[in-house]
């Protein structure tokens, strides 16, 4: 069995969080560079993670504050999955990801970070990604900026999507 160990995210575990939902927060705020959301949709939008396991790893959110699968529209939740797949597509495609984990976690029990947001995980992967780094000092290189990531991911929604509801 494969594990994705991310002993960084611990600082992240451990610290204050903001006040209210980061789900809802961020797309009111109205800057999307400065909150690294990549694309917005009618009812979903792909944010970058702050706390990234890899480069380039993103979350599919409905605008809807919701956290349960179940009680998530169907409308909200075709395009949440359309929104994943092209996500996928696009990390493959610009930043050559040799494969996805694509994870949902719902309540905290779960592991779920905000647990009354639904949101889903697109973590690109490549082979051999994981190296003595994170074993040996605790520390995970990303050798990308999240701005220099949004900058590339926006662009590839677009062009993939069209203008966006932005």
């Amino acid at each position: 069995m494969e594990q994705l160990w991310a002993p960084w995210r611990m600082r992240y575990i451990k610290s204050k969080k903001p006040e209210g939902c980061i789900f809802c927060t961020k797309p009111a705020a109205g800057d999307d560079q400065a909150n690294h959301i990549v694309w917005r949709g009618e009812r979903a939008f792909v944010l970058l993670n702050a706390y990234p396991y890899n480069n380039g790893h993103l979350m599919v959110a409905p605008y809807a504050h919701i956290g349960e699968l179940e009680e998530l529209p169907s409308e909200a939740l075709v395009e949440v999955m359309g929104l994943c797949q092209d996500a996928t597509r696009i990390l493959k495609n610009t930043f050559n990801a040799e494969g996805i984990n694509l994870g949902v976690n719902l309540g905290a029990a779960a592991g779920a970070g905000v647990k009354d947001h639904l949101h889903v995980h697109l973590v690109p992967r490549w082979v051999g990604d994981t190296n003595f780094m994170p074993v040996v000092s605790d520390v995970r290189v990303i050798p990308q900026s999240l701005d220099h990531a949004w900058s590339l991911l926006s662009k590839a929604f677009r062009e993939l999507r069209g203008p966006g509801a932005c």
